[in-house]
């Protein structure tokens, strides 16, 4: 796959304002974890390679377990995730999948019940910062490193 454009190299200011949002998602004081995994869901729906291969590295980096990552995408058959973890994950698939109707009420409560308002607003920054992600790495088909 040929990538499209370089967008750092296109538009540096622009790509420093994305790393300036993200370094502030990534200090905000939510669980690197819980923030990780996040980020692999909406890439993983979203379709992003570069990401993916970002973000399972940083994970690992960080004592993820194989079992976690690799059940991912079937979180919510798996016992391998916290209810915190679980919240999360809910929110992020129905803010990455925005097909035209409604965030489900339900998604919202279950994810309000354990996050306090602030970490409500850094839970839905983090999920809106990965979808802008990957929407600028699969659009410009930024591929992903070899190793």
């Amino acid at each position: 796959m040929k990538a499209h454009l370089n967008a750092f190299q296109a538009d540096p200011q622009s790509m420093q304002a994305m790393l300036a949002i993200s370094d502030y998602v990534q200090k905000c004081g939510l669980d690197h974890t819980l923030l990780e995994l996040v980020k692999i869901r909406a890439s993983q729906i979203n379709g992003c390679a570069f990401c993916l291969h970002m973000h399972t590295r940083d994970a690992r980096k960080t004592g993820e377990t194989e079992d976690r990552l690799n059940l991912l995408s079937a979180w919510r058959e798996s016992s391998f995730y916290s209810e915190r973890e679980r919240a999360a994950l809910g929110w992020t698939e129905a803010l990455t999948v925005l097909d035209g109707k409604p965030v489900p009420d339900g998604e919202y409560q279950t994810m309000a019940a354990l996050f306090s308002p602030q970490e409500q607003v850094q839970l839905t920054l983090a999920i809106t910062v990965i979808n802008s992600w990957n929407r600028i790495n699969v659009g410009f088909r930024t591929p992903h490193p070899v190793k």
